[in-house]
């Protein structure tokens, strides 16, 4: 009966302390925060930009009039394939025809008076020749007389009839000389004459030539809101002129994009890039960065900042032009696009889910800390205010179950995780979720692991 009576005890002791245990292991479950984790792995990761914007040609000009005119043939349609010095259209010429016809005889005529003064300059030219010989022996002949006159050895008669010929001869070339000076300035007129005339003739000429419009290099006609019979007009002051077409070069293709001012700091010439055409549904295009733009575009208006007097603090975009690798075929300027350009790449990077990042006041986290030593919580004024600062980091989940700030310094960002440089190891568990948790999570609470709520979050 005693030994019933102890058999009875020990089974009645065993039973409360099983009572016991399972009461604080339910008392310390219901203390557990639930959370959800992941875990810091290597892999590749890489960074993007994402912008919209619209299909360009690389290069693209508007035909714009020239003259004032009436439109009396095109040549082209819209769509149409051109090459490089085609005519594209043609307005009515006749006067600008007449004017250089005009320019042209009348640069023949004086070409002609050119050449008449000349044969006459060279003509003078052989006359006072001639004159200076003669005055040359005219003087010789007097000089002889001169000297046989004084020593009595010819008449008087003889001396003065030298003299008048020496005399004749002098005269006569000095005219001689003044008619060829005369035969050069007519000649330098008519000359004057004929660079006046070419300057015409080219007036004239360039403004034939501004009637016909031909294409500057090979590409499509891509806009032509003109007809045959409309009169055209050439932009004065503010006012624009007549567009004839637009004509764009189809062979090399870009996405002119519009990149936020947060991420234009991230984009660099020469990066890669995805393309999608909305009108190109399930193709990706590959594309590289070529031009970025130096100044920013109002979202709101569309004007870039140094078009704009005033300041705005409004949001602001920047001009990323991508250069498409393979452009299709069918693409046509002004279609809707969207660039994914890739910012940065790292292979094997220590790597963590974005969601797992959070923000603790360093302060409160040292608080924290000399609270589970045992410290006391009391700072000086001073340090609090000084030790005010907000750093970044994940809760590590210890094999103690305990979760344990850890501060991070974190690299490029992809899509869904981001790099992390220091403050981790890799298959270290951390704390992803929830958000409402990650919120007021504390530094040494123990936690208890459920994942099937991330999975049933997912599906």
């Amino acid at each position: 009966m005693k030994t019933k009576k102890k058999v009875l005890l020990i089974v009645l002791g065993v039973i409360v302390a099983l009572a016991i245990v399972g009461f604080s292991v339910t008392q310390t479950q219901k203390s557990l925060v639930t959370v959800q984790t992941g875990k810091v792995m290597k892999q590749d990761i890489a960074s993007y930009v994402t912008a919209s914007g619209e299909i360009k040609p690389k290069l693209q000009v508007n035909v714009g009039a020239n003259a004032f005119g009436r439109i009396t043939r095109l040549f082209v349609k819209e769509g149409e394939h051109v090459k490089r010095g085609q005519i594209l259209a043609q307005l009515e010429n006749v006067q600008s025809a007449s004017d250089v016809a005009a320019a042209k005889a009348t640069l023949s005529s004086n070409e002609t008076d050119a050449v008449a003064a000349d044969a006459n300059l060279r003509t003078l030219m052989a006359t006072l020749n001639s004159s200076k010989a003669d005055l040359a022996r005219a003087k010789l002949d007097y000089d002889r007389a001169e000297s046989l006159y004084k020593d009595q050895l010819i008449p008087k008669a003889d001396y003065d009839t030298k003299k008048a010929a020496y005399e004749v001869a002098v005269a006569t070339e000095a005219q001689n000389q003044a008619r060829v000076a005369q035969a050069k300035a007519e000649l330098d007129s008519a000359q004057g004459h004929i660079t006046t005339a070419k300057a015409q003739l080219t007036r004239s000429s360039d403004l034939l030539s501004k009637t016909s419009y031909t294409a500057p290099f090979d590409g499509v006609v891509t806009y032509l809101p003109v007809h045959e019979g409309e009169t055209v007009v050439v932009g004065i002051q503010n006012s624009p002129g007549s567009t004839l077409m637009t004509l764009a070069d189809m062979s090399v293709i870009t996405a002119e994009v519009k990149v936020d001012e947060t991420d234009i700091v991230n984009v660099k010439l020469g990066q890669t890039a995805e393309v999608t055409i909305d009108a190109i549904p399930g193709k990706t295009f590959k594309g590289e960065v070529t031009e970025i733009g130096d100044n920013a575009i109002v979202r709101s208006t569309g004007l870039a900042t140094s078009q704009s007097t005033a300041s705005s603090q409004e949001a602001k975009d920047f001009k990323v032009v991508v250069t498409l690798k393979d452009p299709p075929e069918n693409v046509r300027p002004g279609l809707s696009t969207t660039s994914k350009i890739t910012t940065g790449t790292r292979s094997s990077a220590l790597t963590i889910p974005i969601q797992a990042l959070t923000i603790r006041d360093k302060a409160d986290l040292e608080a924290q800390n000399n609270k589970g030593k045992g410290k006391s919580k009391a700072q000086p004024v001073a340090n609090q205010q000084k030790k005010k600062e907000e750093i970044q980091g994940v809760f590590v989940v210890l094999p103690s179950k305990k979760v344990e700030f850890r501060q991070v310094e974190t690299g490029i960002t992809g899509t869904t995780d981001i790099e992390v440089k220091t403050g981790l190891k890799e298959g270290e568990d951390i704390v992803t979720g929830s958000y409402k948790v990650l919120r007021t999570l504390r530094n040494g609470t123990g936690v208890k692991v459920d994942n099937s709520v991330a999975v049933k979050e997912e599906t």
